[in-house]
């Protein structure tokens, strides 16, 4: 199953948690997202996010200008 891409970079926080959540609600179970954020707090936002909501945060990795996350829906 391919990853939905999902490119917010440039939003600041809360903004890259709260349309990340709205995308996964319209998404399957199990599916997966890979979220690009330039947020420097999304480094803490999207872990937090993740446990909080049952999600399984697969990967987490440093980009150029920010983090990548691939993140599968519960």
């Amino acid at each position: 199953m391919n990853p939905v891409l999902y490119d917010l970079r440039g939003l600041k926080c809360p903004l890259p948690v709260m349309k990340t959540r709205r995308k996964l609600d319209t998404m399957a179970s199990g599916a997966l997202i890979l979220v690009d954020t330039s947020d420097p707090m999304a480094v803490i936002d999207m872990p937090h996010f993740c446990n909080e909501d049952g999600h399984e945060l697969v990967e987490m990795e440093k980009t150029e200008g920010g983090h990548r996350f691939l993140i599968r829906k519960r």
